[in-house]
């Protein structure tokens, strides 16, 4: 489905104009709730922005982000944890000495280095061959063993499929990324620099490994610092005496069981890329870090007869000469090239759908993974920024909805301070794509966005405010309020126009300003349908 170019205007002369009809029905639009709606004849109440209705999207059914053994399950892992507890005992121990040791072989080869603008000096790299040798022990005590270490305890080793290509050849290398341990693994095998969040910097003992990587920090809700991170990037991929760069181009973890939407920051500089396949093939226990804290995942880990890993290393994937700079191209290669590898499917899921996962359990709603909507898919039709889908839970979850992730009529028009009429009817099955009576999040967001990207949004919303603000003071009354509202909605009664007020005024200081007006449409668009007949007399 064709993405619509949603910045070219739908009105192209100077000074678009906005006109809209009203038919007065004589107040007899007063419907009990329960009411049934029109399906055969559906009214567009944004006509006066955009005659076209929400784009319809199939919502997927994979999760992604779900590890399927968060728990202890049955009689046979429950023995094996209690048989496993002295050897867990060990392999603290040797996990805790081997980043100590690591840790402070690391502050030796930084000790004294300020020019870190430049590759690492030799000396100091030889140093750091301490701290990977502390990597292949830590790898160890989680029950992983490389080919060249011996294997003993019974233990699998990590089998290695392929070759990983010369620097020159391939100066990124991009993984699909599962667990904490493949970092552990990379930072072994090849010593790469990565590019991290920056949150990493604090993490205890690894946040000083991984600065000793010349990491690149990023901050992924700053754009400018996504800016600074391309560019460190390009500086370092041109230059031979830094080392190869690792991304994890999924920005998160994954359950491996799918190929999420690919950030382009590894793409974008136009180099060659290869890609690196991670699998842990397992029948009791899932490593993958999705639904499960971090001392969990450990204590699993730490509690395994065996832990299976397999590494991949892809055939390299040149940019095309005719498109050496379309990073969306060489990304779209690169992502095709590790889920045929992987043999599972490509969604457009993200981060920000990891967010409204984390938020749809800390908001305690049934089945969580309902209010995933394939963020990066999002953010292409309508811009809208993860923290914004975040904020639009927040208010849907207000709405009550069911187990099933559904909101109805009654719960809709309660949060938004709308009573049952014609226009609420209309703004509902607005939303309703499916004309089932009841909505999703991923219909409520859509049709939010929908409205709020249109070019004369912001526009109208303006126009509405003055409009209301009828005495020109810069505020709008209750009595102005009342009166603005009454073509739409008839018969509201004080309590109900309080009400509103109250939502309107944003900053809650008992006035209703311009920025307090704006400011509330902007997080409810739906909203601005209350204002049409405004736009009628303009």
């Amino acid at each position: 489905m064709a993405n619509p170019d949603l910045s070219s205007p739908l009105i192209t002369s100077d000074q678009p104009e906005v006109f809209i009809s009203i038919d007065d029905d004589d107040g007899d639009d007063h419907h009990p709730r329960g009411f049934e709606f029109d399906h055969l004849n559906p009214i567009n109440p944004f006509g006066f922005l955009t005659d076209a209705e929400p784009p319809v999207q199939s919502p997927t059914t994979v999760d992604p982000f779900r590890n399927d053994t968060p728990g202890v399950f049955g009689l046979y892992e429950a023995v094996k944890i209690v048989i496993c507890l002295p050897i867990a005992l060990v392999r603290l121990v040797l996990f805790g000495v081997s980043l100590a040791v690591g840790y402070l072989a690391t502050k030796l080869a930084l000790a004294g280095w300020r020019d870190r603008h430049n590759p690492m000096p030799q000396w100091r790299c030889r140093v750091m061959w301490v701290t990977r040798f502390c990597t292949r022990c830590i790898l160890f005590s989680f029950g992983c063993v490389l080919n060249d270490l011996p294997c003993f305890c019974s233990y699998q080793w990590i089998r290695r499929k392929g070759k990983p290509a010369r620097r020159e050849i391939a100066p990124i290398i991009v993984s699909n990324h599962v667990s904490y341990i493949e970092p552990i693994f990379y930072f072994y095998e090849l010593s790469p620099t990565i590019v991290a969040s920056e949150s990493h910097d604090s993490l205890p003992l690894v946040g000083t490994i991984i600065r000793a990587m010349q990491v690149i920090y990023v901050n992924r809700f700053s754009q400018a610092s996504r800016k600074d991170a391309v560019g460190e990037i390009k500086r370092k991929a041109s230059c031979d005496r830094f080392p190869r760069l690792l991304l994890f181009p999924e920005g998160t973890t994954t359950n491996g069981k799918a190929v999420i939407s690919f950030q382009l920051g590894a793409f974008i500089p136009g180099y060659p890329i290869q890609p690196l396949v991670v699998r842990y093939p397992h029948v009791h226990f899932d490593q993958s870090w999705g639904n499960i804290s971090l001392v969990m995942l450990m204590f699993r880990m730490f509690t395994q007869f065996h832990n299976f890993m397999e590494v991949e290393y892809l055939p390299v994937i040149y940019p095309n000469d005719n498109h050496k700079q379309n990073a969306v191209r060489l990304s779209q290669k690169t992502s095709h090239a590790i889920a045929t590898s992987l043999n599972v499917v490509q969604t457009s899921h993200s981060y920000g759908d990891l967010m409204l996962l984390n938020k749809a359990s800390e908001l305690k709603l049934e089945n969580p993974s309902n209010y995933m909507v394939e963020m990066a898919k999002v953010e292409s039709l309508f811009h809208v920024s993860n923290s914004e889908a975040v904020r639009y839970l927040e208010t849907f979850s207000s709405m009550n909805p069911d187990s099933s992730g559904r909101v109805t009529l009654h719960d809709f028009l309660r949060v938004l301070k709308l009573k049952p009429c014609t226009l609420s009817e209309e703004i509902f099955e607005f939303i309703d794509v499916e004309k089932v009576g009841s909505i999703t999040f991923r219909q409520f967001l859509f049709a939010s966005a929908h409205v709020s990207t249109q070019p004369l949004f912001q526009q109208t919303c303006e126009l509405s405010f003055s409009h209301c603000d009828a005495d020109g003071d810069g505020y709008i009354s209750i009595q102005e309020l009342g009166d603005a509202l009454k073509p739409t909605i008839p018969n509201l009664n004080k309590v109900e126009i309080q009400g509103m007020f109250m939502f309107l005024d944003d900053d809650k200081d008992q006035r209703i300003s311009k920025n307090d007006f704006l400011s509330c449409l902007r997080r409810n668009p739906l909203l601005i349908a209350m204002f049409s007949p405004i736009l009628a007399t303009t």
